[in-house]
């Protein structure tokens, strides 16, 4: 399953009723869950015990959750709660019918595009699991490294990025709207300048 060894797999259900305690849910916010998710399994685990890796010194072992929705258009709050409801390093498998996206909590969501749930795969890549669940996080967030930094900086600067694209898109849009000369050009000017801004990250 998913390309990973035979001796990780555990295929064991995780009941719901375990995040609706850990998080003391009220009868709406579990109604919500409930309308998102079917099932939860835990898949597999990725550890020294399971494959060929070394321990890391922030992660001892990786799991694998298959989250069976019920519809496409979920929550991303109910996949949050489970990212947060096992104290370990978790890799989500969103599966809606035939088709899956991988998901992963580091600080914020990241989440692949749906594909077919038989081209998932989770590839295990590096000496020990600190170096795994890094990599697990770049291929799952598409981050790519720039200027040095950390992951954590480079997720906070894509984050500045995309807040900054976004705002230029909402200008852009409303210069195109803008009657007024004046109002006009100094849209374009604030247009500018952030343009110029987003070139020099």
């Amino acid at each position: 399953m998913y390309n990973l060894p035979e001796r990780t797999l555990v295929n064991k259900q995780l009941p719901k009723t375990a995040v609706y305690k850990k998080f003391n849910l009220s009868a709406v916010d579990k109604a919500k869950f409930d309308a998102d998710v079917s099932r939860l399994e835990i898949s597999a685990e990725i550890s020294p015990a399971t494959v060929s890796v070394a321990p890391g010194e922030n992660v001892s072992s990786i799991f694998a959750i298959r989250v069976l929705l019920k519809k496409q258009d979920f929550d991303e709050k109910s996949i949050t709660m489970i990212s947060k409801l096992i104290d370990q390093k978790l890799v989500l498998v969103l599966v809606y019918k035939s088709n899956a996206k991988l998901a992963i909590f580091h600080k914020k969501l990241f989440m692949t595009e749906w594909q077919s749930e038989s081209d998932i795969s989770l590839p295990i890549q590096g000496l020990n699991l600190d170096i795994v669940y890094h990599n697990m996080i770049m291929q799952i967030g598409r981050i790519h490294i720039e200027n040095n930094n950390t992951l954590l900086e480079q997720i906070a600067e894509d984050e500045r990025k995309a807040k900054l694209l976004k705002e230029i898109e909402r200008l852009e849009k409303l210069a195109r709207k803008e009657k007024q000369p004046r109002k006009k050009f100094e849209l374009h000017q604030k247009i500018y300048k952030m343009k110029k801004l987003f070139s020099e990250y």
